[in-house]
C-alpha cells in the first residue's frame, strides 16, 4: 500500500470540499444546516439509531450536493455558451440534489419532531 499517495488522495478530497463550501451558495446553505442538524441532535440527545439516519442524510446531501456541482462545472466547460442541452443536464442533476435534501428533510422531521413535541 502506497501511503503517501493515499495521503495525497485525501489532500485533493479535502481541497474539493473547501471549494466546495468556498465557492457554492448551496453548500453554504448545506454546510449551515448540517451545524443546526447536528447541533440539535446533541441538543435533543437522539439516540444511536437516530444518528444513522441524520449522518447518513447529511453524507448524501453532502455527496449529491458535489456531484451536481462538478457536473455543472465540467458542463461550464464543455459549453460556456447557452445549450439546451446543457441546461436539461444540469436541471437534472440539481433536481438529484433536491431529491435528497427533500428525502433529509423528511428523515429529519422523522427523528427530531417527536423530541421537539416532548418539550
Amino acid at each position: 500500500m502506497n501511503w503517501i499517495k493515499m495521503l495525497k488522495s485525501f489532500k485533493y478530497a479535502l481541497a474539493g470540499i473547501w471549494s466546495l463550501v468556498k465557492n457554492e451558495n448551496n453548500a453554504q446553505f448545506h454546510f449551515l444546516a448540517t451545524v443546526l442538524v447536528i447541533s440539535a441532535g446533541f441538543y435533543l440527545k437522539i439516540n444511536i439509531n437516530e444518528w444513522l439516519i441524520i449522518v447518513f442524510s447529511i453524507a448524501l446531501v453532502w455527496s449529491g450536493e458535489a456531484f451536481n456541482s462538478a457536473i455543472e462545472k465540467i458542463c461550464d466547460k464543455i459549453s460556456p455558451e447557452k445549450d439546451p442541452i446543457i441546461k436539461t443536464i444540469k436541471d437534472m442533476s440539481a433536481a438529484g440534489v433536491l431529491f435528497l435534501a427533500i428525502a433529509s428533510a423528511v428523515a429529519g422531521g422523522i427523528v427530531f419532531i417527536p423530541k421537539l413535541f416532548k418539550i
